[in-house]
């Protein structure tokens, strides 16, 4: 798949992506945030950067911000939340900035172990010693919040598959062998806070059919099936006066170019 084609299922409900889903993302990008200790005239790129949450924030720590992402109605909405942030619609792999361009590239569930040349791109445009890091899902399936993930699983065989070798640098050993491969000095991995949280079962639907993989079994069953399915699945987990949460297994890669 071309990266124009990401824009069909990510950008085609940016505006509810961002505001319903995205905000539970706070919790990772604070973590990755404080553990790169980012500071005030930090150059920093954020990769596959959505509708830019984690770039606001990186820039409220005093970072000088830019970010790339296929879909164009996603950067819009990043561009809105951070107005002074330099922004480009484009492909990861081939990225529009001069070598040794950056001090800090971030990805968050963004690069793939699928998608091996955005890291040779990333490695690229950060200056000698500058610091990556990218977070990947850990063990879902064995996750308190593994229902949460589980309707993407009505997609077709072939993409489940696809999803499946796409998180697998969250393998022990499988991420720092990636990332060494490609000319890092890989300092640690480490286990990153995250959950899923929402209000009820209908935003519970409609933010998880916002996303990529739904996308994907929304193709394969249809919008008003994913929503019905969803809603239904989310009604087995409401706690009385108690958001909808369930946390998910995510590591994180922080890595130093030579």
């Amino acid at each position: 798949m071309s990266w124009e084609m990401v824009d069909e299922g990510w950008g085609r409900r940016a505006v509810d992506w961002a505001t319903l889903s995205e905000p539970g993302n706070a919790r990772e990008y604070s973590f990755v945030h404080q553990h790169l200790n980012i500071s005030s005239g930090d150059r920093l790129l954020d990769v596959a950067c959505g509708s830019g949450f984690a770039l606001e924030l990186a820039a409220i720590r005093g970072a000088v911000c830019s970010g790339i992402d296929a879909s164009h109605r996603l950067v819009a909405v990043a561009q809105d939340r951070s107005p002074d942030a330099a922004l480009r619609v484009g492909d990861m792999e081939a990225l529009p900035w001069a070598d040794e361009s950056f001090d800090i590239v971030t990805s968050f569930r963004g690069i793939w172990g699928t998608t091996s040349k955005a890291v040779e791109e990333a490695h690229r445009v950060l200056r000698p010693g500058g610091r990556l890091a990218l977070t990947c899902w850990g063990n879902v399936g064995k996750s308190p919040g593994a229902w949460m993930m589980s309707p993407f699983q009505w997609a077709t065989k072939e993409r489940v598959q696809h999803q499946a070798e796409m998180v697998s640098l969250g393998r022990p050993g499988v991420g720092e062998a990636f990332l060494a491969s490609q000319g890092f000095d890989v300092a640690e991995r480490v286990e990153v806070p995250f959950c899923f949280e929402y209000a009820d079962p209908k935003i519970f639907a409609r933010g998880l059919a916002a996303s990529g993989p739904a996308y994907e079994a929304i193709q394969s069953i249809g919008e008003h099936e994913f929503v019905r399915r969803a809603e239904g699945l989310a009604e087995e987990h409401v706690r009385n006066g108690l958001p909808l949460r369930g946390s998910i297994q995510l590591f994180g890669y922080f890595a130093t170019k030579s």
